[in-house]
């Protein structure tokens, strides 16, 4: 039988490093190529060696599909293309190929030339591995070769973001990548069609979590920062450039212009220009609000949120300081926090999904005392804060995708172990598939069941409904009664006049007979008469009777 394999080199019970190895119909694809934002040693990048230890990852890998820019799903993509080698085609949208090497090349900076690090990708390696990409539309079939097919759905999640359904002959499999079920202020919902996978490979951050209503967050949220601001305390939300940033910059920026609040508003220098000029260069990939407004109005040019400079970060009075990156693992955002920790005036607000072994999971796990770089003692005496406008599905809208797709098959990464064991548990109980949670390394294998597609005479049908059923039901089993013919490669179920028409037969009938020995001790007149009742007895409305018999 044939079967679909699935390894994860990367986000196999963890949130990080997402790197999924797919085998199916004899191809071997690569979903996204991300880096662990809680290591800075060789657990950073997946694990290459897994494919490299049997030969070049170029003869291996028959594609790379990407799903979105953010670094815990993309960041590894130089190293793996011009450090380990990878000069096959790589795929991901417009937008991703647009925002993907500005992301890397401030992550290079930050490594290389702040923290001096060696043996690491170069701003000219960034370069060269984009030449390699391919982009892609939504909703448009791409053929990697003569065999396998791709096509992008919208996930929602951030911008450019996208869903895969990979297709070799009669199997498949959807990754989703990270995606959001529920439109926000600034992106869409995610969807898919009904497009029933052999596996639906998906994200299970929130595994455990059925979200409030996003308006009693986004109350929440401005109390919160409102009530800083009047005592006086400066708030810092930790965000990544593009995303969540935009989504809370829009909600801020409508709420100081209704309550006339004067305390600035900054974000991380650069990046808000940079954000912009994506947004409005990919507008269509906005929710319809910001569509409809877009010519009259641009959401995404503010008036009370400025650019920041570092200096401002020790001015006196309140302020509110949007900075990178999200989770206080190095850059901007970790600088101000140092600062800014020791004052119980202050707060950081963390919006989103925290990895393990970053400051803000740390901060969020209660530690009030962090070992710092060169092992000096950082006391935390600000107000920590976790409000989740993070863009990934909840539980209930894991469960809503599956309902849309319909798999066959279930495969759970990019979670927590428990969390996940906990859905896995949910999702078979309430649409009885197997449901599989590998860890890194581990392969799961998922044994298809080929369909043969056979069309159907239009007579036959018509034959069917006449005899009283109902049109077959895709998706229950009904059995038709017909002759199937093979004719040019193709199969088809007719009826037995229309087969013989067609194929130029003539009709024959069989007659079967049978030959059973008696032993009789009565004369053969009297066994035949005995025999010959018996039948007549046993044959009532039977039109003829013949018994041939051998004496």
């Amino acid at each position: 039988m044939p079967e679909i394999k699935v390894t994860p080199l990367g986000a196999g019970q963890d949130v990080g490093r997402s790197c999924i190895l797919v085998s199916i119909g004899g191809k071997n694809i690569m979903l996204d190529c991300g880096m662990h934002m809680g290591y800075n040693d060789d657990r950073r990048f997946p694990d290459f060696s897994y494919i490299t230890q049997n030969g070049r990852l170029t003869d291996f890998l028959d594609c790379l599909i990407i799903s979105h820019f953010h670094l815990d799903h993309c960041g590894a993509l130089p190293y793996m293309s011009e450090m380990v080698g990878y000069d096959g085609p790589i795929y991901m949208t417009h937008p991703t190929k647009a925002i993907c090497p500005i992301l890397l090349e401030d992550f290079r900076k930050i490594t290389v030339d702040k923290k001096g690090e060696t043996n690491f990708f170069t701003s000219q390696m960034i370069k060269d591995c984009m030449k390699k990409v391919i982009p892609l539309n939504l909703h448009q079939t791409v053929q990697v070769d003569d065999e396998l097919e791709i096509k992008a759905y919208y996930a929602g999640h951030v911008l450019g973001a996208a869903m895969v359904h990979i297709k070799v002959g009669s199997e498949s499999v959807v990754y989703t990548g990270d995606y959001n079920m529920t439109p926000d202020r600034h992106l869409g919902a995610a969807w898919i069609d009904k497009c029933r996978p052999d596996i639906l490979i998906s994200e299970s951050t929130y595994a455990t979590t059925i979200r409030d209503s996003k308006r009693c967050r986004e109350r929440d949220f401005l109390k919160k920062v409102h009530e800083s601001i009047e005592r006086g305390g400066k708030v810092l939300i930790p965000v990544f450039a593009l995303g969540r940033a935009q989504e809370l910059c829009i909600l801020l920026e409508t709420f100081w212009e209704r309550m006339n609040l004067k305390a600035p508003i900054y974000f991380s220098t650069g990046l808000t220009e940079k954000a912009n000029h994506y947004y409005k260069l990919f507008i269509t990939w906005t929710n319809q609000k910001i569509r409809k407004t877009f010519v009259q109005r641009n959401m995404f040019e503010f008036k009370h949120i400025k650019a920041f400079d570092r200096s401002y970060a020790d001015n006196p009075g309140p302020m509110v300081v949007f900075a990178t990156p999200g989770m206080l693992h190095a850059g901007q955002s970790l600088q101000i926090f140092k600062k800014w920790a020791g004052n119980e005036k202050n707060m950081v607000i963390m919006p989103g999904y925290c990895v393990q072994g970053t400051i803000g999971h740390k901060i969020l796990n209660g530690q009030r005392k962090l070992e710092m770089e060169g092992r000096a003692t950082l006391d935390v005496k600000l107000q920590v804060e976790y409000m989740s406008f993070s863009a990934h599905a909840d539980a209930k809208g894991i469960m809503q995708l599956i309902r849309m797709a319909e798999p066959r098959n279930m495969l759970l990464v990019h979670g927590e172990a428990v969390k996940m064991e906990f859905l896995k548990g949910k999702i078979e109980q309430e649409f009885s598939i197997d449901c599989y949670m590998p860890a890194n390394g581990e392969t799961t294998t998922v044994t298809t069941n080929p369909s043969v597609p056979v069309d159907i005479s239009l007579n036959l049908l018509k034959r069917e409904m006449a005899l009283g059923g109902p049109l077959p039901d895709p998706k229950k089993p009904r059995t038709m009664h017909g002759t199937l013919i093979m004719k040019e490669n193709s199969l088809k179920l007719v009826s037995s006049e229309q087969a013989l028409k067609e194929l130029g037969l003539n009709e024959h009938q069989l007659r079967f007979t049978c030959h059973v020995q008696l032993q009789d001790p009565h004369s053969d007149a009297d066994t035949l008469h005995r025999i010959y009742t018996h039948l007549k007895r046993h044959t009532v409305g039977c039109r003829s009777l013949v018994v041939p018999l051998i004496i």
